[in-house]
C-alpha cells in the first residue's frame, strides 16, 4: 500500500456512510514512540462504535449488539497488516544483501592492507639488509633508516589496531546476534599469558560497548528484562535500527566472571608450585581486568600465616598468676611484654621479612600488596591480640594495664624498626618511604582508642593517686583526729591507736570495695598501705598506730617519686609530644597535692602544733617534735629536685603552661619554709621562755654571799646552779637541733644565733637585778664566762660572735678595781656608743622577752653605769669618783 495514499486512523475518524471504510496504516505508524497495542486496538472498534451511536433513540438502546462491522473492521486490518508484512520481508532482505555485500567488502579490504603490509615488511627488511650489508655511514642515511623504521612501527600499531577492532566487531557481533563467546573461550584456552591479557582487555571493551548500545541491559528501573531467545525492542539514537537481540550485559558479565575465576585459580596452583613467573602473569592479567583487587585478596586472606593463627590469636591470655602479680606490683620492675602477644609480634616479624621476597616476585605491583598484607597482619591479628592482653591486664590492676600498655607499644615499636631495617620488598636497599609511612600509621592506629582526649594521663592520674592514698594510710589516720591543743606529739590521738586504725581501716576498705578495683589491685593497695586484708586469717591483728606512723618518711617520698618517674617515663613513651606539658603539668598538681599539702604540710602543721603547746608548759620542753624538720626539709627537697630535673624541663616547649608549673612550685616551697621557720621560731620562743623560767629561779645570795658562808667551797664551785641549769638545757636543745635538722643551709645557724642573742639579752637584763659584792663578782664572771664559752661553741653567724664577748665584759665590770675601771673606760671600752646595733642573724624578733638591743660588742655609758651600781662597793669614794666620771 503507498504511503502516500495512507491515512492513520488514530488521527482522523471514519466518514459516516451505511458502508463505512476500514481503517489505513503503514510502517511508520508502528516504528513511532507513541506506538501502544493497546490504542491501536481500540482505534480499530472506533468506527463501529460511532456507527452504532448514530442510530440514537430507544430503538438504537434496545437494538441486539451486531459484531460484524468489528469483524469486517478487524478482517481489513489484518489483511492490511499482512501486506506491511511482506513489505518488511522485502526490506529486511534488502538490508541483509547490503549487510553482506559490506562485510564481503570488508574482508576484501583487509585481505589487501595485508598484502600491502607484508609488502611494505618485506621491502622494509630488503632496505635494512642493504643498509647494513653497505656499512652505510653517513648521517643522512642513518637518519632515514630511523625515519623509516619509526614510519613502518607506527604501521604496524595501526595495524595491530585495525586487527584487534576487527576481532572485537566479531565478538561483539556474536554475542548480540547469537549470544555466543566462541572466540573469546578459544582465545582464552590458548594458555599463554598474552592471550588472557588480550581476553581481558577485550572483555572489558565489550562491556563498555554493551553499555551503550544495549542500554536496555543495563537499566534496572525497566519493566522487565529479556531472556536470551527473546528480541530486544530498544532503540539507538538514530531511531530505527533494532539493537543487540541478546542481554549483552549477562553474558558478558558471566564470562567475566569465568575468566576471573580461571585466573584466580590458576594464581593459587603457581603459587603452591612456587611459580613466581606465572604468578606475576597472572597478577599482570588480574589487574588490568578489574584492579587486581581479586588476586590481592586471594594471596592475602587465603595466606598459611593467617590460617596457621587464627585458632591462636582467639585462645585465652595465659600467663602465671606470679607474672600477673609483679606487674600489679608498683615496688617490682614490670616483667615485659605478654608471652603469647610477643610470640605473635614475633612471628610477624619473620613472615613479613619471607613474604616481602615473595611479593616482589609474584607481583608487578608489588607495592599494593605488601600494603595490603601489612594492613590485615595489624588491623587483624597484632590487634586482636593486643586487646585481648590489655583487657586481661585491665582485670587485674590499672597499674597492670599501664605497664601492658608500655610494654606492648614498645615491643611493637620495636617490629616496626626491624621491618624499617630490613627494607622489606626494597632489600636489602633501604625502605620505600610509602612503606614505612604505612607501618607507622599502622603502629599508632592499633593504640588510638587508649589515647582519645585525656583519658590516659587520666589513667595515669588515678593508678598514682590510688599508690599515694595507700602509702599514706596509716600517717593520714595518724593526723587525721590531731587536737589543735595538743601538749605532745602523741596527744593528737582522740582515741586510742588500735580503736583510730580499726574505724580508719574500715572506712578505706569500704572505699576499696565500693570503687573498681579489681581483687588483686585491691589485695595490692592493703599491701602498700601495711593493712591485714580481713579475708586472710594467716596473717596476725593489725598493729596499733605507732609515733612513728606520723613521721615524715624519706623512704616513702623516695617510693612515690619513683612511681610518679614511672609515669612519666611511661607518658613520654606512649602519649603524643604536643601533649606532654599538659600530662606534666597535671602531675605535678598531683604530686604538690599529695606529697606537699597531704604529707609535709601536715606533719609540719602538727609539729608547730606541738611547738606552740610547749610555751606553757610547767615541765622542761620536749623538743622532738623537731625531728620533724629534717623529714620535711628532706622531702620537699627531693621533691622539688625531681620537679625541677624531670617535670619542669619537659614543659619549656609550652612557656605558659612551665611558668604556671614553676608558679605552682614555688608557692608550695615557699608556704613549707614558712611553716619550717615558724616551727624554728616557735622552738626558739619556747626555749626563751625556759630560760627565763629558770633565771628566775636565781638566788640573790648566789651573788652576794654572806661573810659567814665557806670562801673556799664557795671559789670552788665553777658556776651557779642556774647557769648550769641553763647550760644543760640549751646544750640538749642544741644537740636535738642538730640531731633533726639538716646541716645544709642556713637553718641551724639561724636558729642558733637567734637563740644565742635572745638569750644574751636575757642575762644582760637578769644581771641588772643582783647585788653583787666581790665574792659574788666572780660568780658572775665564772657564770658569764660558761655562758659565753658555751655560745662560742656553737655555729654563729660572724656579727652574733662579737656580741657574745659582751658577756665577757659585763662580768669583768663586778670584779675589776675602781683604778682598773677607770683604764678600762679610757681605753675605750665605751667610747661615744650611746646605744646597741642589731646584729640581725635573721631579722626575726626573738619573743616577748626579747629586746631589739641585740648588739655589738660595746656598752653605752648609761649600761655601764647601771651594772656598777649593783656592786656593793659603790658607796666608797673611788667608786663614786669612778661613777661621776661616767
Amino acid at each position: 500500500m503507498p504511503e502516500s495514499s495512507s491515512t492513520s486512523s488514530h488521527s482522523h475518524h471514519p466518514s459516516r456512510t451505511l458502508y463505512p471504510k476500514g481503517p489505513s496504516f503503514d510502517l511508520e505508524y508502528f516504528s513511532g514512540r507513541d506506538y501502544i497495542v493497546k490504542d491501536f486496538v481500540e482505534s480499530l472498534s472506533d468506527g463501529a462504535i460511532a456507527t452504532r451511536r448514530s442510530a440514537g433513540g430507544a430503538a438504537g438502546a434496545n437494538q441486539a449488539f451486531d459484531p460484524k462491522p468489528l469483524i469486517r473492521t478487524f478482517e481489513h486490518a489484518q489483511g492490511t497488516l499482512n501486506d506491511l508484512l511482506g513489505d518488511l520481508e522485502i526490506r529486511e532482505n534488502e538490508l541483509s544483501a547490503a549487510v553482506r555485500r559490506a562485510e564481503a567488502q570488508h574482508a576484501q579490504n583487509l585481505n589487501t592492507l595485508g598484502r600491502k603490509l607484508n609488502h611494505t615488511i618485506e621491502s622494509f627488511q630488503k632496505l635494512d639488509t642493504s643498509l647494513n650489508g653497505a656499512g652505510l655511514s653517513k648521517a643522512t642515511d642513518g637518519n632515514m633508516a630511523v625515519e623509516t623504521g619509526k614510519r613502518l612501527e607506527e604501521l604496524d600499531r595501526q595495524r595491530r589496531r585495525a586487527l584487534d577492532a576487527h576481532f572485537l566487531i566479531e565478538c561483539w557481533d556474536e554475542v548480540s546476534n547469537r549470544g555466543d563467546i566462541t572466540k573469546l573461550e578459544t582465545l582464552r584456552r590458548s594458555g599463554n599469558s598474552e592471550g588472557k591479557l588480550r581476553v581481558a582487555h577485550i572483555a572489558k571493551q565489550l562491556l563498555r560497548i554493551s553499555q551503550r548500545l544495549d542500554p536496555k541491559s543495563w537499566n534496572d528501573n525497566s519493566n522487565g528484562s529479556y531472556g536470551n531467545g527473546e528480541l530486544s525492542p530498544a532503540l539507538n539514537g538514530n531511531g530505527g535500527d533494532n539493537l543487540p537481540k541478546k542481554n549483552t550485559r549477562e553474558i558478558i558479565e558471566k564470562f567475566s566472571e569465568t575468566l576471573e575465576k580461571d585466573l584466580l585459580k590458576q594464581f593459587d596452583d603457581f603459587y603452591r608450585k612456587a611459580n613466581f613467573e606465572g604468578m606475576k602473569e597472572c597478577a599482570s592479567v588480574l589487574r588490568d581486568f578489574n584492579g587486581g583487587a581479586s588476586v590481592v585478596a586471594l594471596f592475602v586472606n587465603q595466606h598459611q600465616f593467617f590460617i596457621d593463627r587464627s585458632q591462636l590469636v582467639t585462645e585465652e591470655v595465659g600467663g602465671d598468676a606470679e607474672t600477673w602479680e609483679k606487674l600489679a606490683d608498683p615496688d617490682t620492675d614490670p616483667p615485659g611484654v605478654e608471652p603469647s602477644l610477643q610470640s605473635l609480634v614475633d612471628d610477624v616479624k619473620v613472615v613479613v621479612q619471607d613474604e616481602s621476597a615473595i611479593i616482589r616476585r609474584a607481583f608487578p605491583y608489588y607495592d599494593e600488596v605488601l600494603g595490603r598484607f601489612l594492613q590485615r597482619v595489624f588491623q587483624q591479628s597484632i590487634q586482636q591480640r593486643l586487646e585481648m592482653v590489655l583487657e586481661k591486664a585491665s582485670e587485674v590492676s590499672s597499674l597492670a594495664f599501664l605497664r601492658s600498655l608500655q610494654s606492648s607499644r614498645g615491643y611493637l615499636n620495636t617490629l616496626v624498626d626491624d621491618l624499617k631495617a630490613h627494607g622489606l620488598t626494597e632489600a636489602p636497599d633501604s625502605i620505600a618511604s610509602q612503606t614505612a609511612i604505612l607501618l607507622d600509621q599502622q603502629l599508632e592506629d592499633l593504640f588510638v582508642p587508649y589515647f582519645v582526649g585525656s583519658s590516659y594521663i587520666e589513667r595515669e592520674r588515678k593508678n598514682l593517686e590510688e599508690l599515694y592514698a595507700s602509702l599514706l594510710f596509716k600517717f593520714t589516720a595518724f593526723h587525721s583526729r590531731r587536737k589543735k591543743t595538743a601538749t605532745t606529739f602523741m596527744a593528737s590521738l582522740a582515741k586510742s591507736g588500735s580503736e583510730l586504725l580499726t574505724s580508719a581501716k574500715e572506712s578505706y576498705i569500704y572505699r576499696l570495695d565500693s570503687s573498681e578495683s579489681t581483687p588483686t589491685q585491691r589485695q595490692m593497695l592493703l599491701r602498700v598501705a601495711g593493712l591485714k586484708d580481713p579475708g586472710d586469717v594467716s596473717k596476725p591483728t593489725e598493729p596499733e598506730l605507732t609515733e612513728q606512723d606520723g613521721v615524715l618518711s624519706v623512704s616513702y617520698a623516695k617510693r612515690m617519686l619513683r612511681w610518679l618517674a614511672e609515669g612519666v617515663g611511661r607518658g613520654l613513651e606512649l602519649s603524643v609530644s604536643s601533649e606532654t606539658p599538659k600530662d606534666v603539668s597535671s602531675l605535678l598538681s598531683l604530686l604538690l597535692t599529695t606529697m606537699g599539702e597531704s604529707y609535709v604540710d601536715v606533719a609540719l602543721d602538727a609539729a608547730l602544733d606541738a611547738a606552740t603547746a610547749q610555751e606553757n608548759s610547767k615541765t622542761e620542753p620536749d623538743f622532738t617534735y623537731l625531728q620533724t624538720l629534717r623529714g620535711a626539709i628532706s622531702v620537699t627537697h627531693l621533691m622539688l629536685t625531681c620537679i625541677n630535673t624531670v617535670l619542669i624541663p619537659l614543659a619549656a616547649n609550652n612557656v605558659t603552661t612551665r611558668r604556671e608549673m614553676e608558679k605552682k612550685t614555688n608557692f608550695a616551697v615557699s608556704r613549707a619554709e614558712d611553716k619550717v621557720n615558724a616551727i624554728e621560731q616557735r622552738t626558739i620562743d619556747v626555749a626563751l621562755v625556759w630560760v627565763g623560767k629558770l633565771l628566775g629561779g636565781q638566788k640573790k645570795n648566789d651573788f652576794r654571799p654572806k661573810e659567814g658562808d665557806s670562801s673556799t667551797a664557795w671559789l670552788e664551785m665553777l658556776q651557779t646552779p642556774t647557769c648550769e641549769a641553763i647550760c644543760t638545757f640549751l646544750t640538749q636543745l642544741h644537740n636535738t637541733a642538730l640531731t633533726y635538722i639538716p646541716s645544709s643551709g642556713s637553718n641551724l645557724q639561724t636558729l642558733f644565733t637567734e637563740l644565742a642573742l635572745g638569750v644574751r639579752t636575757q642575762l644582760l637584763e637578769h644581771f641588772r637585778r643582783f647585788q653583787v659584792n666581790g665574792p659574788g663578782g666572780l660568780m658572775v664572771t665564772k657564770d658569764m664566762t660558761r655562758y659565753a664559752n658555751l655560745f662560742k661553741e656553737w655555729d654563729l653567724e660572724p656579727e652574733a660572735k662579737s656580741a657574745i664577748d659582751t658577756l665577757l665584759e659585763v662580768g669583768s665590770l663586778f670584779v675589776v678595781g675602781s683604778e682598773a675601771l677607770r683604764e678600762k673606760l679610757r681605753g675605750g671600752q665605751a667610747s661615744g656608743s650611746t646605744g646597741n646595733t642589731g646584729a640581725g642573724a635573721a631579722g626575726r624578733q626573738t619573743g616577748s622577752s626579747a629586746t631589739a638591743d641585740t648588739s655589738g660588742a660595746g656598752l653605752s655609758v648609761q649600761e655601764i653605769r647601771a651594772y656598777v651600781l649593783k656592786r656593793v662597793d659603790t658607796n666608797t669614794v673611788a667608786m663614786q669618783s669612778v661613777l661621776n666620771s661616767l
